[in-house]
């Protein structure tokens, strides 16, 4: 097994997503403060979560599988990286069939929406 196979993984997520970015005018990215503020209280609450069960003996990684970087309270540096890298997927996903199927996400104006 790889070391880098959490990393493949995450990296495959990534660029499975990200290019909507681009192609769709998603503006995911533009509204950067928008998208850590809905990131960044979530991930800190399971990598605390994390560093609980890791500490606990109720959560562990195989070292075959990550770095072996370790960030502070024993979490791999992978798993801060999932709870960055998913969430982020998931609302580029998101901005992309909304910006296909032309659906209103609840922050536009009344005249700018069409039935």
């Amino acid at each position: 097994m790889s070391r880098l196979a959490y990393l493949g993984v995450l990296a495959f997520i990534a660029l499975g997503t990200v290019w909507l970015e681009l192609a769709l005018r998603t503006r995911v990215f533009t509204r950067l403060g928008r998208l850590v503020l809905a990131i960044v209280p979530v991930a800190a609450l399971f990598f605390l979560w994390d560093a609980y069960a890791i500490a606990h003996d109720q959560w562990s990684f195989d070292p075959r599988l990550v770095t072996g970087w370790v960030l502070p309270l024993n979490v791999p540096i992978e798993e801060l990286l999932f709870f960055l890298v998913v969430p982020i997927a998931s609302v580029l996903t998101y901005e992309a069939v909304r910006s296909v199927k032309q659906w209103p996400g609840g922050d536009e104006t009344t005249d700018r929406l069409t039935p």
